[in-house]
């Protein structure tokens, strides 16, 4: 999956794959995490957000979102 580049204390890259919904998120300490079933709007939402590692923590992980580490 292609990620982007984001501006951001926490997170590194952000990708999304609208067909499966999955959302791909690589934190700066190197961790890579896959998150299931998310929908096109929380990934918009997260690549717009202010605080992008705030948003993911609270609208995706918190959320109950199933989140595996690859």
């Amino acid at each position: 999956m292609n990620r982007d580049f984001v501006s951001s204390s926490t997170l590194k890259s952000v990708g999304y794959d609208e067909a499966s919904k999955i959302l791909e998120v690589e934190f700066k300490t190197g961790k890579l995490y896959q998150c299931h079933n998310v929908p096109k709007h929380l990934y918009v939402g997260l690549m717009s957000a202010y605080s992008k590692g705030n948003f993911y923590d609270t609208f995706i992980k918190k959320a109950g979102f199933k989140c595996y580490k690859v």
